[in-house]
């Protein structure tokens, strides 16, 4: 499969209930050979409406993150598990997650990322663990298949609780960390 497959694939689909409402696919951003790879759940109205995920207030938040510690462009690469908005930003439905995954598993193998930050639950429960508490699971590596795993707070939680801007801080900080040594081996 090439990226330009995967797009086509991810521009026609009609798989769920989603793509009834959606004004654009919003498949991904970033470095399309990157080391990390985040992903979120699903765009909101911001990235509906501009077709490029994590625009909106949250993404904002991820950008000022990823900035202030350092992280370059070609550093990275951000998706979601479901391509198209969830109705009111609700969380997206298990159906509609399977229906999508398989896009999120092509942007994996096109991409080979050695670490893949899970930004939520939904991500991490699709990437990592079923049901992972991620008030618990956040923060800690898992090595799947030679790929590092973390889960963190989605950077919309933070806009709610302010309490945990600094545990994800940390938590992209350590992806960053994670990147310099896996460089230096």
């Amino acid at each position: 499969m090439t990226w330009e497959d995967l797009e086509k694939a991810c521009l026609s689909c009609r798989a769920c209930a989603l793509a009834e409402n959606r004004r654009n696919v919003v498949i991904g951003k970033g470095c399309k050979t990157a080391p990390i790879l985040f992903v979120g759940e699903g765009p909101g109205e911001n990235e509906d409406i501009q077709g490029v995920p994590f625009v909106g207030a949250a993404g904002q938040l991820l950008d000022q993150a990823l900035i202030s510690i350092g992280y370059k462009p070609e550093d990275y690469y951000i998706g979601n598990v479901v391509k198209c908005r969830p109705p009111q930003n609700r969380t997206p439905l298990e159906a509609e997650c399977n229906a999508c995954i398989g896009y999120l598993r092509g942007q994996f193998a096109l991409i080979r990322p050695k670490i893949v930050v899970c930004l939520g639950s939904v991500a991490a429960n699709y990437l990592i663990e079923k049901d992972i508490k991620i008030t618990r699971a956040r923060g800690v590596w898992r090595e799947k298949k030679g790929v590092w795993f973390m889960p963190t707070y989605h950077p919309a939680a933070l806009l709610r609780d302010e309490s945990k801007k600094f545990d994800m801080w940390k938590d992209i900080k350590a992806a960053y960390d994670k990147l310099q040594e896996l460089k230096a081996q």
